[in-house]
């Protein structure tokens, strides 16, 4: 019985998520944008080292970055343009 549960801690042990990942989050790399020039320089020079999944993160907070969360109203100008 000691020798099951030992096996089922160590396996459990095994599942816990990768803190390596924490500081590669849209969220975390949109805050922090020298964190996120980093590794756009490092997906650049070698994406098969970084991983597809951090350079699509990559990715995605500087398409956020730029075009900011999208809830910016539209507000037409309040004369017509005259052509």
């Amino acid at each position: 019985m000691k020798i099951l549960l030992l096996a089922l801690l160590v396996v459990l042990a095994g599942c816990s998520p990768d803190s390596s990942l924490s500081d590669t989050s849209v969220a975390f790399l949109a805050a922090h944008p020298k964190r996120l020039q980093e590794l756009r320089e490092q997906c650049h020079e070698n994406r098969n080292q970084v991983g597809d999944a951090v350079c699509v993160r990559v990715a995605k907070a500087t398409n956020q970055r730029f075009f900011g969360k999208g809830k910016t109203p539209y507000t037409p100008p309040k004369s017509s343009p005259k052509f």
